[in-house]
């Protein structure tokens, strides 16, 4: 629904060939042939060939014989064909179409059209396959044949499955936290070049620790056939920072683990959770089912949840969603949490995630947009105002997110019910959210997550579609790994959000004189208050102190670029682990920001960068996640370059032969400019580009940098009026970044 259902066996028949398995982001070449059914199709009627909206299968092209993608069609009685390729033409989700009409003429019953896409006879390399996996890829085949507009599906599409391809980067992942003794696991991948795990594997692992762990075998099989491998019931006698190296039986590394914090005593630990995406069932890929096996055993979640558009969710789907999280909801193991995505339009308050700690939640609607079943439609709610009314006494949590519709929380918001906002998904990057909430003293935290819609949670990359960046992670601070601990870190805003990278991150303001942690935000009611000389990230906090010492400890994922000091909206310092004096050779070009809040957010860098009176010794992008995107062409005096943002950012490092003479040209969309090499240096130039944060800024970095690690404390006097907010934004020379939920401390 909700096309037509009218006589769908008389509206014809297809056949692909071949059919079978194909790896993900391979070249293919296929036929399908239409057979027109009892009806024909009428001279003005058409055919359509759907492909669900995140696919980044092709693209399709009709003009360029050699060129990939090119694609024939043809009317076996000779009637003359009008066709194109179509995006958010057709009715979701089948949003990506291939729309076919008959111009001249007209089909009778068993008359064919013949479409071969990645036609390899003059010389096409084929279609490209979409980069990720799909169980049954569909090319859901509708017909019009009576000329109405009024599309009927036929009963049978063809289908074909997508697996992934030849492995080629190793990952593994340890927990963040935990406690001397206590049980931990390591996690074991390899994904191909699109980021699916590979199942192609047969490696015998060796495993060198930083430190002894109990447990731990000097090597470990990853046999054939398997997507991910574990090594359970590992522990550390004694505290400290651990890294275990993944290499080969020769020796060379695979890949090297996050650090993992040991501690003596912790009343919390860390946990990881990607909450937000969805399957096939609304707008995404595979079913719920197989979304949240990938979470649990191809990503390594802790913790995870269905987000599915309301305006899609039937009550029988919202049904088996809440059977599945209970069935799949295992307390220490992994925590499934019942929820879905309110998906209203922005000018009524936009995109609010909406989680339920027990099943069979009620599901307040945005609308029935897609729902035939209009039984329920007395308990939409049609603004946010009327979200939170509904579900005020729900044992539930909301956030406010940007996808496609972006939240208004300056329209809208109930900081009783919605407790967090989303700064990073799939969609790109949104600070200017979180700085929504401090131009009105929310007391919010800071989530990130992947709204994930190619069946890849928790491990979420942006293929080769609009989608620019890489999912996020939310890390929970809370006792157990349940549905009570992941809610009370909710509720209190103990959490912190990355860029799909996980790394430790500890902040903790410490007093003077004894002062009062609230339980919730006195704000908006009475609340309990804890005694304490000590809070950490997203407590509210009432103190005499007209001081305060916050405490830094961060352990990257990889080497720390800078780390950013935030009292609310207000950069107060910027902290690095080098010096003026370690600088080189390298020059780092970032490229940064977004059109606007919208959905057409996105904006193109393509480029080239041009060097008089010095030359390129080596040149690389970073935080680039789009193989399509990159270094297009590069030598000693230029480089070339395609790169999209949303939000987010990416760039170059460019070292130079010599350190300081020469000039540099600059030439993108956004952005013209030329710089002398001898002005770059350790604080960023910038240039803007307009739009919403855009710009290029470009420094100088050492040559290397190996670092990962930042211990500080920063003292912040108390405002006399208002909240004292301070957070922290860590980025990494990799391009990722994480920032932490602010504490929120008043007199």
């Amino acid at each position: 629904m909700p096309y037509s259902t009218y006589r769908p066996e008389f509206m014809g028949s297809a056949t692909l060939e071949p059919e079978g398995e194909f790896d993900a982001g391979s070249w293919q070449s296929f036929t399908l042939v239409y057979e027109a059914g009892r009806f024909g199709i009428d001279d003005t009627g058409s055919i359509k060939i759907g492909m669900r909206f995140a696919t980044d299968f092709g693209p399709v092209q009709f003009d360029d014989p050699a060129a990939p993608g090119y694609t024939t069609i043809e009317a076996s009685n000779g009637a003359e064909l009008d066709y194109r390729w179509e995006f958010k033409r057709n009715i979701r989700p089948w949003s990506r179409s291939l729309y076919i009409g008959v111009k001249k003429h007209f089909l009778s019953e068993g008359d064919k059209i013949t479409i071969r896409f990645g036609d390899p006879r003059w010389g096409s390399k084929g279609v490209r396959l979409q980069t990720y996996c799909e169980t049954e890829f569909e090319f859901r085949v509708f017909a019009d044949p009576i000329a109405t507009y009024d599309y009927v599906a036929l009963p049978e599409s063809p289908k074909i499955k997508i697996v992934p391809g030849d492995p080629v980067t190793w990952r593994s992942a340890l927990p963040t936290l935990r406690r001397v003794g206590e049980e931990f696991r390591l996690a074991v991948k390899s994904d191909d070049a699109w980021g699916n795990p590979s199942n192609r594997i047969d490696e015998n692992l060796v495993l060198r620790a930083n430190m002894p762990v109990a447990g731990l075998p000097s090597e470990s099989r990853f046999p054939a056939g398997q997507f991910s491998h574990f090594v359970e019931n590992l522990s550390c006698e004694s505290p400290g920072d651990l890294v275990i190296r993944v290499e080969r039986s020769d020796g060379s590394l695979l890949c090297q683990t996050n650090p993992l914090r040991i501690v003596e005593k912790a009343t919390d630990v860390h946990y990881w959770a990607d909450l937000h995406g969805q399957s096939n069932e609304t707008l995404g890929t595979n079913t719920a089912r197989e979304y949240f096996e990938f979470g649990r055993d191809r990503a390594f979640l802790d913790a995870c949840a269905h987000q599915g558009n309301d305006f899609q969710i039937t009550t029988e789907f919202w049904e088996e969603l809440n059977a599945l999280t209970a069935e799949l909801d295992r307390p220490g193991k992994f925590v499934c949490i019942p929820g879905y995505e309110w998906s209203a339009n922005t000018s009524v308050g936009g995109d609010r995630n909406v989680f339920f700690r027990h099943e069979n939640g009620p599901i307040i609607r945005s609308s029935h947009a897609q729902i035939p079943d209009l039984s329920d439609e007395d308990r939409d709610a049609h603004n946010a105002h009327q979200l939170f009314e509904k579900l005020t006494g729900e044992d539930c949590v909301c956030w406010a997110h940007c996808g496609g519709r972006y939240a208004d929380i300056q329209y809208a918001h109930d900081g009783r019910l919605e407790k967090s906002i989303e700064v990073h998904s799939s969609w790109g990057t949104f600070e200017w959210l979180l700085q929504d909430a401090f131009e009105k003293d929310y007391r919010i935290g800071v989530v990130a997550n992947s709204d994930g819609h190619k069946g890849r949670v928790g491990a979420s990359y942006p293929g080769a579609s609009f989608f620019g960046s890489y999912g996020g992670l939310t890390c929970f601070i809370a006792p157990e790994l349940d549905r009570d601990g992941i809610f009370k870190a909710m509720r209190r805003r103990h959490h912190f959000g990355t860029t799909g990278t996980r790394l430790y991150i500890d902040i903790e303001a410490q007093f003077e004189s004894e002062s009062s942690i609230f339980e919730n935000d006195p704000k908006l009611g009475p609340s309990e208050k804890i005694p304490s000389k000590s809070a950490i990230m997203g407590d509210i906090v009432q103190t005499q102190d007209d001081s305060f010492l916050l405490n830094i400890d961060v352990n990257g994922s990889g080497p720390l670029e800078r780390l950013d000091i935030f009292d609310g909206p207000d950069l107060i310092e910027t902290q690095r682990n080098y010096s003026d004096d370690d600088l080189g050779s390298r020059i780092r070009l970032v490229f940064q920001g977004a059109e606007y809040r919208g959905r057409a957010r996105t904006t193109t860098w393509d480029g080239t960068l041009r060097i008089e009176g010095n030359s390129i010794t080596d040149v690389q992008m970073f935080n680039n996640w789009n193989l399509d995107r990159g270094i297009r062409d590069s030598d000693e005096q230029s480089v070339s370059w395609k790169a999209v943002t949303a939000g987010n950012f990416c760039g170059l490092d460019i070292w130079l032969k010599d350190r300081n003479p020469g000039r540099i040209f600059i030439d993108t969309p956004c952005v013209k400019t030329e710089i002398d090499i001898s002005e770059i240096g350790f604080d960023d130039l910038r240039f803007d580009g307009g739009g919403l944060d855009r710009a290029i800024r470009i420094f100088r970095l050492p040559d290397e940098l190996s670092d990962t690690r930042m211990n500080l404390t920063k003292e912040f006097a108390v405002r006399p009026d208002g909240d004292t907010r301070p957070y922290i934004r860590v980025t990494q020379i990799d391009g990722h970044r994480a920032w932490t939920t602010p504490l929120y401390i008043f007199q």
